[in-house]
Protein backbone atom coordinates (compact mmCIF):
# COMPACT_ATOMS: atom_id res chain seq x y z
CA UNK A 1 0.00 0.00 0.00
CA UNK A 2 1.24 3.47 -0.86
CA UNK A 3 1.97 5.54 2.26
CA UNK A 4 2.34 9.34 2.31
CA UNK A 5 5.32 10.50 4.32
CA UNK A 6 6.40 14.15 4.39
CA UNK A 7 8.65 13.71 1.36
CA UNK A 8 5.87 12.30 -0.82
CA UNK A 9 3.44 14.99 0.37
CA UNK A 10 5.94 17.72 -0.54
CA UNK A 11 6.33 16.17 -3.98
CA UNK A 12 2.59 16.03 -4.62
CA UNK A 13 1.80 19.42 -3.13
CA UNK A 14 4.74 20.91 -5.04
CA UNK A 15 3.26 19.64 -8.30
CA UNK A 16 -0.12 21.09 -7.37
CA UNK A 17 1.40 24.45 -6.43
CA UNK A 18 3.26 24.56 -9.74
CA UNK A 19 0.07 23.79 -11.66
CA UNK A 20 -1.65 26.66 -9.85
CA UNK A 21 1.20 29.06 -10.63
CA UNK A 22 1.24 28.02 -14.29
CA UNK A 23 -2.51 28.59 -14.51
CA UNK A 24 -1.89 32.15 -13.35
CA UNK A 25 0.74 32.54 -16.08
CA UNK A 26 -1.76 31.29 -18.68
CA UNK A 27 -4.22 33.96 -17.52
CA UNK A 28 -1.45 36.56 -17.69
CA UNK A 29 -0.83 35.73 -21.33
CA UNK A 30 -4.48 35.96 -22.43
CA UNK A 31 -5.80 38.74 -20.20
CA UNK A 32 -4.71 41.84 -18.30
CA UNK A 33 -1.25 40.90 -16.99
CA UNK A 34 -1.26 43.60 -14.35
CA UNK A 35 -4.28 42.00 -12.71
CA UNK A 36 -2.60 38.63 -12.18
CA UNK A 37 -1.11 38.23 -8.70
CA UNK A 38 1.29 35.46 -7.69
CA UNK A 39 3.21 35.13 -4.44
CA UNK A 40 5.44 32.29 -3.26
CA UNK A 41 5.71 31.58 0.44
CA UNK A 42 6.58 28.70 2.74
CA UNK A 43 7.03 26.21 -0.10
CA UNK A 44 3.66 27.03 -1.66
CA UNK A 45 2.02 29.64 -3.82
CA UNK A 46 -0.86 32.11 -3.67
CA UNK A 47 -2.58 33.11 -6.90
CA UNK A 48 -5.32 35.50 -7.95
CA UNK A 49 -5.98 35.77 -11.68
CA UNK A 50 -7.89 39.03 -11.51
CA UNK A 51 -11.25 37.35 -12.17
CA UNK A 52 -13.40 34.72 -10.43
CA UNK A 53 -11.75 31.31 -10.85
CA UNK A 54 -11.43 28.00 -8.95
CA UNK A 55 -7.64 28.42 -8.75
CA UNK A 56 -7.65 31.72 -6.84
CA UNK A 57 -6.14 30.26 -3.70
CA UNK A 58 -3.17 29.58 -1.43
CA UNK A 59 -1.76 26.03 -1.58
CA UNK A 60 1.28 23.98 -0.62
CA UNK A 61 2.49 25.82 2.48
CA UNK A 62 3.80 24.44 5.74
CA UNK A 63 5.35 21.12 4.71
CA UNK A 64 8.87 22.28 5.59
CA UNK A 65 8.12 23.71 9.00
CA UNK A 66 6.54 26.72 10.67
CA UNK A 67 5.90 30.00 8.88
CA UNK A 68 8.79 32.44 9.18
CA UNK A 69 8.47 36.18 9.69
CA UNK A 70 9.04 36.81 5.95
CA UNK A 71 6.36 34.20 5.22
CA UNK A 72 3.94 36.04 7.48
CA UNK A 73 4.75 39.32 5.74
CA UNK A 74 4.01 37.77 2.35
CA UNK A 75 0.83 36.23 3.75
CA UNK A 76 -0.31 39.67 4.88
CA UNK A 77 0.33 40.94 1.34
CA UNK A 78 -1.74 38.05 -0.07
CA UNK A 79 -4.60 38.91 2.28
CA UNK A 80 -4.40 42.59 1.30
CA UNK A 81 -4.52 41.87 -2.45
CA UNK A 82 -7.40 39.40 -2.13
CA UNK A 83 -9.24 41.86 0.11
CA UNK A 84 -8.88 44.65 -2.45
CA UNK A 85 -10.49 42.31 -4.98
CA UNK A 86 -13.27 41.40 -2.55
CA UNK A 87 -12.20 37.75 -2.65
CA UNK A 88 -11.74 35.47 0.37
CA UNK A 89 -8.32 33.86 0.69
CA UNK A 90 -8.89 30.14 0.22
CA UNK A 91 -6.04 28.29 1.91
CA UNK A 92 -5.76 24.59 1.00
CA UNK A 93 -3.47 23.08 3.63
CA UNK A 94 -2.18 19.52 3.62
CA UNK A 95 -2.97 17.77 6.89
CA UNK A 96 0.72 16.74 7.08
CA UNK A 97 1.77 20.40 7.26
CA UNK A 98 3.37 21.77 10.43
CA UNK A 99 0.64 22.05 13.07
CA UNK A 100 1.55 25.63 13.84
CA UNK A 101 0.35 26.67 10.37
CA UNK A 102 -3.23 25.84 11.28
CA UNK A 103 -2.96 27.74 14.57
CA UNK A 104 -1.53 30.81 12.83
CA UNK A 105 -4.24 30.84 10.19
CA UNK A 106 -7.02 30.46 12.76
CA UNK A 107 -5.53 33.34 14.77
CA UNK A 108 -5.62 35.45 11.60
CA UNK A 109 -9.36 34.82 11.15
CA UNK A 110 -9.38 31.82 8.82
CA UNK A 111 -12.22 29.35 9.33
CA UNK A 112 -12.49 25.73 8.26
CA UNK A 113 -15.13 25.20 5.54
CA UNK A 114 -14.34 21.82 3.97
CA UNK A 115 -11.88 19.02 3.29
CA UNK A 116 -10.75 17.36 0.09
CA UNK A 117 -9.01 14.01 -0.16
CA UNK A 118 -5.79 13.28 -2.02
CA UNK A 119 -5.44 9.67 -3.16
CA UNK A 120 -2.45 8.03 -4.77
CA UNK A 121 -1.48 4.89 -6.67
CA UNK A 122 2.02 3.61 -7.28
CA UNK A 123 2.48 2.93 -10.99
CA UNK A 124 4.50 -0.07 -12.01
CA UNK A 125 6.00 -0.18 -15.48
CA UNK A 126 4.32 -1.44 -17.47
CA UNK A 127 0.85 -0.70 -16.09
CA UNK A 128 -2.27 -1.59 -18.11
CA UNK A 129 -1.08 -1.29 -21.73
CA UNK A 130 -2.78 1.71 -23.33
CA UNK A 131 -3.66 -0.29 -26.43
CA UNK A 132 -5.66 -2.79 -24.39
CA UNK A 133 -7.95 -0.22 -22.80
CA UNK A 134 -10.16 0.47 -25.86
CA UNK A 135 -10.57 -3.22 -26.62
CA UNK A 136 -11.57 -3.95 -23.04
CA UNK A 137 -14.51 -1.55 -23.23
CA UNK A 138 -15.46 -1.65 -26.90
CA UNK A 139 -18.18 -4.21 -26.27
CA UNK A 140 -20.10 -1.57 -24.33
CA UNK A 141 -19.86 1.01 -27.10
CA UNK A 142 -17.53 3.06 -24.91
CA UNK A 143 -14.45 4.69 -26.40
CA UNK A 144 -11.71 6.81 -24.85
CA UNK A 145 -9.51 9.01 -27.01
CA UNK A 146 -6.99 11.79 -26.41
CA UNK A 147 -7.94 15.12 -28.01
CA UNK A 148 -5.41 16.66 -30.39
CA UNK A 149 -4.97 20.44 -30.38
CA UNK A 150 -6.16 20.61 -34.00
CA UNK A 151 -9.36 18.66 -33.30
CA UNK A 152 -11.79 21.56 -32.89
CA UNK A 153 -14.87 19.35 -32.70
CA UNK A 154 -13.22 17.14 -30.08
CA UNK A 155 -12.10 20.18 -28.10
CA UNK A 156 -15.64 21.55 -27.97
CA UNK A 157 -17.14 18.18 -27.05
CA UNK A 158 -14.59 17.79 -24.26
CA UNK A 159 -15.22 21.30 -22.94
CA UNK A 160 -18.99 20.86 -22.94
CA UNK A 161 -18.82 17.47 -21.22
CA UNK A 162 -16.42 18.64 -18.50
CA UNK A 163 -18.04 22.02 -17.80
CA UNK A 164 -21.57 20.60 -17.80
CA UNK A 165 -20.45 17.72 -15.59
CA UNK A 166 -18.86 20.09 -13.08
CA UNK A 167 -22.00 22.21 -13.04
CA UNK A 168 -24.06 19.18 -11.96
CA UNK A 169 -22.03 17.39 -9.25
CA UNK A 170 -23.15 14.19 -7.59
CA UNK A 171 -24.43 14.43 -4.03
CA UNK A 172 -21.80 13.70 -1.37
CA UNK A 173 -22.16 13.06 2.41
CA UNK A 174 -20.73 16.46 3.31
CA UNK A 175 -23.28 18.34 1.22
CA UNK A 176 -22.71 20.73 -1.69
CA UNK A 177 -19.33 22.36 -2.24
CA UNK A 178 -18.64 25.60 -0.36
CA UNK A 179 -17.94 27.37 -3.66
CA UNK A 180 -19.62 27.67 -7.03
CA UNK A 181 -18.81 29.51 -10.24
CA UNK A 182 -20.81 30.55 -13.29
CA UNK A 183 -20.37 28.44 -16.40
CA UNK A 184 -18.28 31.07 -18.16
CA UNK A 185 -15.78 31.15 -15.28
CA UNK A 186 -15.38 27.37 -15.39
CA UNK A 187 -14.94 27.48 -19.17
CA UNK A 188 -12.23 30.13 -18.84
CA UNK A 189 -10.38 28.09 -16.23
CA UNK A 190 -10.60 24.92 -18.33
CA UNK A 191 -9.37 26.83 -21.40
CA UNK A 192 -6.36 27.97 -19.37
CA UNK A 193 -5.77 24.50 -17.95
CA UNK A 194 -5.45 22.83 -21.34
CA UNK A 195 -2.64 25.24 -22.29
CA UNK A 196 -0.33 24.03 -19.54
CA UNK A 197 2.79 22.01 -20.38
CA UNK A 198 2.21 18.28 -20.09
CA UNK A 199 -1.60 18.49 -20.03
CA UNK A 200 -3.58 16.00 -22.15
CA UNK A 201 -7.38 15.91 -22.64
CA UNK A 202 -9.38 12.71 -22.98
CA UNK A 203 -12.92 12.41 -24.31
CA UNK A 204 -15.18 9.49 -23.47
CA UNK A 205 -17.99 8.61 -25.87
CA UNK A 206 -20.85 6.12 -25.65
CA UNK A 207 -22.08 4.92 -29.02
CA UNK A 208 -20.21 7.84 -30.61
CA UNK A 209 -21.93 10.42 -28.39
CA UNK A 210 -19.81 12.51 -25.99
CA UNK A 211 -20.35 11.29 -22.42
CA UNK A 212 -17.49 12.65 -20.31
CA UNK A 213 -14.01 14.08 -20.25
CA UNK A 214 -10.89 14.12 -18.14
CA UNK A 215 -7.35 15.45 -18.06
CA UNK A 216 -3.86 14.20 -17.30
CA UNK A 217 -0.99 16.43 -16.26
CA UNK A 218 2.50 14.94 -15.90
CA UNK A 219 5.24 16.61 -13.84
CA UNK A 220 8.48 14.94 -12.75
CA UNK A 221 6.99 11.48 -12.54
CA UNK A 222 3.74 12.57 -10.89
CA UNK A 223 0.60 11.97 -12.94
CA UNK A 224 -2.08 14.41 -11.84
CA UNK A 225 -5.53 13.13 -12.79
CA UNK A 226 -7.74 16.20 -13.04
CA UNK A 227 -10.56 17.87 -14.94
CA UNK A 228 -12.71 14.77 -14.73
CA UNK A 229 -16.50 14.91 -15.20
CA UNK A 230 -19.36 13.00 -16.81
CA UNK A 231 -22.57 14.37 -18.32
CA UNK A 232 -25.45 13.81 -15.87
CA UNK A 233 -27.41 11.54 -18.23
CA UNK A 234 -24.39 9.31 -18.88
CA UNK A 235 -23.37 8.52 -15.32
CA UNK A 236 -23.10 5.02 -13.80
CA UNK A 237 -22.18 3.58 -17.20
CA UNK A 238 -18.43 3.14 -16.70
CA UNK A 239 -17.24 6.35 -18.37
CA UNK A 240 -15.07 7.57 -15.51
CA UNK A 241 -13.62 4.12 -14.88
CA UNK A 242 -12.61 3.89 -18.53
CA UNK A 243 -11.13 7.39 -18.51
CA UNK A 244 -9.18 6.45 -15.39
CA UNK A 245 -7.84 3.25 -16.98
CA UNK A 246 -6.63 5.02 -20.08
CA UNK A 247 -4.90 7.80 -18.17
CA UNK A 248 -3.16 5.37 -15.82
CA UNK A 249 -1.90 3.38 -18.78
CA UNK A 250 -0.60 6.48 -20.55
CA UNK A 251 1.00 7.82 -17.35
CA UNK A 252 2.84 4.55 -16.75
CA UNK A 253 3.96 4.45 -20.37
CA UNK A 254 5.33 7.97 -19.94
CA UNK A 255 7.47 6.82 -16.99
CA UNK A 256 5.41 8.16 -14.07
CA UNK A 257 5.84 6.31 -10.80
CA UNK A 258 2.80 7.72 -9.01
CA UNK A 259 -0.70 8.87 -9.95
CA UNK A 260 -2.72 11.22 -7.75
CA UNK A 261 -6.33 12.29 -7.74
CA UNK A 262 -8.19 14.83 -5.58
CA UNK A 263 -11.80 14.15 -4.64
CA UNK A 264 -14.54 15.31 -2.33
CA UNK A 265 -14.79 12.99 0.67
CA UNK A 266 -17.29 10.21 0.11
CA UNK A 267 -17.79 11.03 -3.56
CA UNK A 268 -18.33 8.61 -6.43
CA UNK A 269 -14.94 9.73 -7.78
CA UNK A 270 -13.27 8.59 -4.56
CA UNK A 271 -15.11 5.26 -4.70
CA UNK A 272 -14.00 4.70 -8.31
CA UNK A 273 -10.40 5.53 -7.46
CA UNK A 274 -10.27 3.23 -4.45
CA UNK A 275 -11.74 0.38 -6.48
CA UNK A 276 -8.78 0.80 -8.81
CA UNK A 277 -6.32 0.49 -5.92
CA UNK A 278 -5.81 4.13 -4.97
CA UNK A 279 -5.05 4.71 -1.30
CA UNK A 280 -6.09 7.73 0.74
CA UNK A 281 -2.81 9.58 1.34
CA UNK A 282 -3.95 12.67 3.22
CA UNK A 283 -6.57 15.39 3.17
CA UNK A 284 -6.38 19.10 2.51
CA UNK A 285 -8.15 21.34 4.97
CA UNK A 286 -9.84 24.23 3.16
CA UNK A 287 -9.88 27.41 5.18
CA UNK A 288 -11.34 30.79 4.20
CA UNK A 289 -10.35 34.27 5.33
CA UNK A 290 -13.05 36.76 4.36
CA UNK A 291 -11.98 40.21 3.16
CA UNK A 292 -12.22 42.90 5.80
CA UNK A 293 -12.46 45.90 3.47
Amino acid sequence: MLFADAELARRIEGAEALLTAELAEAVRQRSQPERVFTARLAGGVAVHGGEPAPFNKLIGIGLSGALSDPDLQRLAEVERVFGERDTPVQAEICTLADGSVFRVLCERGYRLVAFENVLGLRLLQPHVPAASVPSAIASRGLQIMPIADADRAGEQAWMDAVVTGFAHPDAVPGGPSHESFPREAIERSMSDLVKLPGFVRYLGTLDDVAAGGAGLRIHQGVAQLCGSATLPGQRRRGVQSALLSRRLADAAAAGCDIAVITTQPGSKSQENAQRRGFALLYARAILLCEPTN
